[in-house]
Formats: structure tokens, sequence, C-alpha cells
């Protein structure tokens, strides 16, 4: 089915339910509480409403609202013949909460299927921005004011609004999207500056819960844990991953979630105009560090990842990102880590530890995939969810 076919009957759908909804907002005033007897001419009203409205939601996997609202005649004598038997009216309550429970539960799937079905446009489009927006603003000074026709300000454009169809009303907007906008429509160069520089990196996480919720399981194989694993068990584990599942974009996330998920780590964001000379994407944190006496002190660090697998890290390479760190000054940069799903040539190595043993800022830290893998052996929740598991 087309995309956006579907999303206009979910659309569609989404209309119906918030009718319903406020049908039952109405109606759930007249329900009882407590012994009572007769209808109400307007709530009778209100059950035909919900009765012509429920076609309007189509099944989801298997499933949609079916029952009708209750008969407040009948709710009423339930009250009295369960005071007669001196019995709580359990099931009568739970009569007047369902219509309630359906709606909220109706309300769970559309979003959650809207989420499968927008996903991997999402990844498409982020990817399309995030190639798009260095070029726009590659060697136009940050104060400019003229207003930039560069071919990929259609791209980011167009991407951005199909993003906003996309996520629809499943996503919270927190990020900054009156500014992207604003920004957009201007159009100048200072604006994509800060297009590149605030507005996308902040919407960033609005995106990413549009197409994925921490509620969405990873697939799983239908198997009893407890009697798997006290069977006969064969083979060896490994912490090994499989990097070649990774595309730039997906290594670069899967490093930002890597790094928050540390205690010590505060504030890591991605830091989006890329100077790197590899067009690599900077990112930063505060590292907090404590000693035994009490005393606690923050410092700056830069993390650049590089998914190279086809060849290593080199000298040049390492030379260029300490060269390119003080482009991100002021603050102080104290740390500059660089990640590669690869390796580092032994020159780069070499250089490096003479970098630090010079006392120079930053101090350079060297993550090749064999310290990724064992940081992720330490978090295996990460490498499932990213793919590696």
């Amino acid at each position: 089915m087309d995309l956006e076919e579907l999303l206009s009957i979910m659309d569609r759908a989404a209309a119906n339910l918030a009718k319903l909804e406020a049908v039952w907002a109405r109606a759930s005033a007249f329900v009882p509480n407590s012994p009572a007897r007769g209808s109400n001419p307007e709530y009778d009203d209100h059950c035909r409403a919900w009765t012509d409205l429920l076609p309007g939601l189509p099944r989801i996997d298997g499933w949609t609202i079916t029952d009708q609202l209750p008969d407040i005649d009948e709710m009423g004598q339930s009250f009295i013949d369960y005071a007669d038997i001196g019995e709580l009216p359990v099931a009568v309550w739970e009569a007047g909460e369902k219509p309630a429970k359906d709606l909220a539960d109706y309300r769970y799937r559309l979003h959650r299927a809207r989420r499968k079905a927008v996903a991997g446009r999402l990844q498409q489009l982020q990817a399309q921005v995030e190639v798009a927006l260095p070029n726009i603003i590659q060697d136009v000074p940050r104060a400019s004011r003229e207003r930039l026709a560069d071919p990929s300000v259609k791209i980011v454009t167009s991407a951005v609004s199909e993003i906003e169809r996309l996520l629809g009303d499943t996503a919270e907007r927190k990020g900054r999207w009156a500014d992207l906008h604003r920004h957009i429509s201007f159009g100048e160069g200072h604006d994509w500056h800060d297009i590149a520089e605030f507005d996308w990196p902040s919407i960033q996480p609005d995106i990413d819960s549009g197409s994925l919720s921490d509620s969405d399981p990873l697939p799983v194989p239908d198997l009893d844990l407890g009697s798997a694993a006290a069977g006969s068990l064969t083979g060896k584990a490994t912490i090994a991953l499989p990097w070649d599942r990774l595309n730039d974009d997906k290594f670069e996330r899967l490093l930002y979630d890597l790094l928050r998920d540390f205690a010590e780590h505060e504030n890591v964001q991605w830091l989006m105009h890329t100077r790197a000379p590899d067009r690599g994407r900077d990112l930063s944190l505060d590292r907090v560090i404590r000693d035994s006496t009490g005393g606690v002190r923050s410092e700056r660090v830069i993390v650049q990842a590089k998914h190279w697998q086809k060849r290593s890290v080199d000298m040049p390479a390492v030379a260029a990102t300490v060269a390119a760190v003080k482009l991100w000054e002021p603050p102080l940069v104290r740390g500059l880590v660089i990640a590669t799903s690869g390796r580092f040539t032994a020159d780069a190595v070499a250089w490096a530890e003479q970098h630090n043993e010079s006392g120079s800022a930053p101090h350079i830290e060297l993550w090749p995939d064999s310290r990724l893998e064992s940081m992720l052996a330490q978090k295996p929740h990460l490498a499932a969810a990213h793919g590696l598991r």
C-alpha cells in the first residue's frame, strides 16, 4: 500500500477516535456510581452517536472497539443488587470504566502502527538532512545575511515538511520546531547556521520517538529462557560485533546512545555542522570527575565517530581531528575521543601518545572496534537495540 494512502486512513481513524472520546467525555457524566434506576434521553443520544462512530475505527492487528456504551439503567440496578447481597460491585465499576480503557487501548495501538509505518522513511529523511546541512553552510560566514539558494536547501525544506507529516500526533514536539520553521522561512546564511547548530539537533529525539517507542519490543524467538538456559549449550560467547550492519548514521547513533549510558557523562549532544575533513559528525559531552576527597569537576570532551571499515584511521586523520577541535572552543576542550568501528594505524597510536605526553590539550583517547566491543559487552541492551546482537 502507498504510504500516503495508509497515513490518510490513519488520520481519519484518529479523527473518528477523537469524536468517540468526545462522546464518551459527555456520556460518562451520566454513568451511575451508586444504586439508581432509569436512563436519560441525552445519554441515549450519546449511545447512538457512539454506535454510529464505531465503524470508523479500522481493525489494528485484528482488534477494534466493538462494545456499546453500558446501559445505565442496568448498571444502577446492579448497584442495588450488589448492595442487597453485601458484595462490592467490582464488575459494575469495570463496566463503567471499559469505554475509556478501550479508547486508550485503541489510541495506543494506532500510534504504534503509525510508528511502524513511518520508521523507515523517517530514517531516510534524517540521513538526507544530515548530508545536506553541512553542504548548505559550507563556506558560508556565520553572520551572513544572504538568502541561500543552494540545491540542498530544497532537500532540507522538503524533508522537514515530510517529517512533520510522518510524525503526526505520535511524538511530542519538545525540540525547537518553531525556530526551525522560522529559520527555514527566512533562509539567510545565519539562519542555516542556527538550523545546523541548534534547531536540527534539538528535534532529533522527537523524530526518534516518532519512529520507535520505548514500549516497542525487539524481535525474540518463542522459547522459554529458563528451559533453554538449563539445557545443554554448545559453542562459546564472543564480544565481536558485526559492524558492517551499520551505516555511518547508525554507527553515530549507537555511539551517541553509548555515551549517554555512562553515569559520568552529562549533556551529551550532537555538534551538527561538520568540521572534520571526513565530514563525520562530532558530539560533545561534559565528563564529571570525582575524587575520593569529595571534589568534583567536569571537563568538556569532543567525540568523533569514524565508521571506517575498509581502512584504518591513520595519523593525518587523527592530527586533522585534533586541529579541528579548536573550532569548538570556547569553552576549552580538555578531551578528544576518536571512536572507530575499525582500527588505528601504528603511526596514529604513536602520534597520539606523543601528543598526550607533551601535556597539550586536548588529551586524546583512541577507541578502536575492540574498545567499543568491550564497552558494549557491559551494555548488551544497546548492542541489541542497534541490531548488533
